[in-house]
């Protein structure tokens, strides 16, 4: 059980609330780690817009943010908070006043880049106006961000004053410049400097994030942040890439932070369709138990020498099988007997193949023998059973050695005890 860190906790309130809706969603401590996403069609294409974030509330989210560059988005994004029933973020950078524009537009929160947002004038500015809006602010610190701002800013300044002295610190701080230390901490001053502006005008409806392209970097950094501030903690890893090349270290990064209890809101940033965003980051939080699950899962063996049958290809047909159910049953699909009991006594069905048939077991007791033609209909069988919430007698234990009624229900006990003992030591010899 991940014992999840104390902080402060943020409430976003949903503009256009349903029947039946509770209108707020919670960031914080005892609070669900809620997963949120991106839109990723223009935003002044309003009917994209929201057919988009309708499709990724209905994946998990249950906040979804939006970019407004220009004038003309802020103004379109007035128009989308009042056709959806999920709070929106505006995602706002270099200009202070598409954010104004967008907490008056009906933003549930903001998500502020102290990278180019950065006059204390204009962050009083915003302050003022969320806190007027009752609108929370997320404030993002992106390491590429704060790297470029530096870079530009600092070469020309000190390569102009001190050409000589600058080239010989450059060399010498090459190697102190890509640490890991040297980053993090730069991100961690960053953040300190735009926090104390806010919590100056008593504003603590913060979510804080701190994000790198290099899973190292941004784990240690939300480390240092979780440790210095109360507040919320947005968790994700910047331009992680294609799909295929984001999920693992994007599970990487994320699930180290989880597994310590840092973290309330998450991520998962992917080249493509955000939908995808929401289901990786859904079993992310589902493999940490921080997520109810929804459908079943799909336990496979990953095959030996032992294996008398094709395995995968026997799990891939079972996995098409039982894609559309929508409860949370454990299917195991196992190849020999070394892990196959086992497997099936913590499934709730279980499919145990041998050469030319297969064991069927529920709840750990194995209750038919089937060909390998019939497996996915008898398996399917008792799926539905559960579904229905049917009782099934009881059946009786493997390590008892009792009888096992056949698929046809053909063959009397002293035959059935004959062949289940031969075929337990013969079939799985080893």
């Amino acid at each position: 059980m991940i014992k999840r860190r104390k902080t402060k906790t943020v409430k976003v309130a949903c503009t256009r609330v349903t029947a039946g809706a509770s209108g707020w969603v919670k960031i914080g401590s005892s609070a669900p780690v809620v997963i949120q996403s991106m839109t990723k069609v223009p935003t002044v294409d309003i009917a994209r817009c929201v057919r988009q974030v309708n499709q990724l509330v209905k994946a998990g989210c249950r906040l979804v943010r939006i970019a407004v560059p220009k004038r003309a988005d802020t103004a379109a994004f007035a128009k989308i908070v009042q056709k959806v029933n999920v709070p929106l973020i505006a995602d706002v950078h270099f200009s202070p006043n598409r954010a104004i524009e967008a907490i008056e537009a009906g933003a549930a929160k903001i998500r502020l880049n102290p990278g180019n947002i950065k006059k204390r004038k204009d962050i009083l500015r915003i302050i003022d106006a969320a806190k007027m809006h009752r609108v929370a602010i997320r404030v993002g610190v992106n390491e590429a961000s704060i790297d470029s701002r530096i870079s530009i800013r600092d070469a020309h300044r000190l390569h102009s004053r001190y050409p000589r002295a600058f080239l010989r610190k450059q060399e010498r701080g090459c190697e102190r410049e890509s640490s890991i230390e040297h980053r993090v901490s730069r991100m961690l001053r960053e953040m300190k400097k735009y926090v104390r502006l806010f919590e100056n005008r008593n504003f603590t409806q913060l979510v804080l994030s701190a994000k790198s392209s290099d899973a190292l970097r941004t784990i240690e950094v939300n480390r240092r942040i979780a440790k210095t501030f109360p507040y919320p903690i947005h968790l994700g890893l910047t331009h992680a890439g294609l799909p295929e090349d984001a999920r693992i270290p994007s599970a990487v990064t994320l699930g180290a932070l989880l597994a310590e209890g840092i973290g309330d809101t998450i991520r998962v940033s992917v080249a493509g369709n955000p939908v995808l965003e929401t289901k990786i980051a859904k079993q992310i939080l589902i493999t940490l138990g921080l997520y109810p699950r929804s459908g079943p899962e799909l336990i496979v063996c990953p095959t030996c020498a032992r294996a008398e049958i094709d395995v995968t290809k026997l799990a891939r047909r079972v996995e098409k099988a039982i894609r559309d159910i929508d409860k949370p049953l454990r299917v195991a699909v196992m190849g020999c007997i070394v892990n196959g009991p086992g497997e099936a006594a913590d499934a709730d069905i279980a499919l145990c193949a041998a050469k030319n048939k297969a064991y069927i077991y529920r709840n750990g007791r194995r209750i038919s023998i089937v060909t390998e033609s019939k497996a996915i209909p008898a398996l399917l069988r008792e799926l539905q059973k559960f579904d229905a919430g049917c009782s099934i007698p009881d059946a009786p234990l493997l390590s008892q050695g009792q009888a096992c009624p056949r698929e046809n229900g053909e063959g009397s006990g002293k035959e059935n005890r004959l062949r289940e003992k031969r075929e337990t030591r013969i079939k799985y010899r080893g």
